[in-house]
């Protein structure tokens, strides 16, 4: 794919959502970096369901220290991988309240120091909290931008050293947004919907639904 074509995909995406942002129901900085680490191999859906009711119970990291694993678990357990989530945002919590005065670091070397962040649950908190100009990539990201061609790789780091090369700086901001709601409502895994894309014209990916 050309810089033109690229440029044109996330012109389009722009204009077609202008503020795009994550789906996840939070209320601060700690809620939502409690709400990415839990939807790690969880859909935002499943996640919004759990964190209703946790959120109300547990709204701060005291509050979520003093709930504890065992309870915290119960309410997550809805979730994959809950046991082991539940104990790295009891430690988490800890070190937050502990090294950073109960805020959400953002810096990236701090953010994955902290139990159960990775690199990319660290880029979707620098992106979504403090604007950095970030792309995560997950499973939606990667799909959508190897498929159409915006950035190629066969590994997770490759596509996101390609994104961040290629993408044009003024779309970054919002390019893992765009990418993450294209491949969650018109680029699907298995049946993209080809027909309604807005990028179809744009986009390598010779679809068999189209037509």
């Amino acid at each position: 794919m050309n810089p033109t074509q690229r440029t044109k995909i996330f012109d389009r995406f722009q204009k077609s959502n202008p503020n795009p942002t994550t789906e996840l129901s939070y209320n601060g900085a700690y809620q939502l970096m409690v709400a990415v680490i839990l939807s790690a191999q969880a859909t935002d859906k499943s996640v919004n369901k759990a964190t209703t009711k946790l959120f109300e119970i547990a709204p701060s990291p005291h509050d979520m220290v003093a709930l504890g694993e065992e309870a915290l678990s119960e309410l997550i357990h809805s979730i994959g991988l809950y046991k082991n989530k539940a104990k790295n945002i009891i430690k988490t919590s800890e070190k937050i309240i502990e090294y950073y005065g109960e805020n959400v670091p953002d810096k990236y070397d701090d953010l994955i120091n902290l139990p159960g962040i990775g690199r990319k649950t660290a880029l979707v908190i620098l992106n979504t909290l403090f604007d950095h100009p970030v792309i995560p990539v997950d499973t939606h990201v990667f799909r959508v931008s190897t498929r159409t061609g915006i950035a190629s790789g066969k590994t997770v780091m490759e596509v996101d050293r390609n994104l961040h090369k290629l993408v044009p700086q003024r779309y970054r901001k919002n390019a893992h947004h765009w990418l993450v709601l294209h491949g969650r409502y018109t680029c699907m895994a298995k049946k993209p919907l080809c027909r309604e894309c807005i990028i179809q014209d744009l986009c390598e990916h010779q679809c068999k639904n189209f037509g």
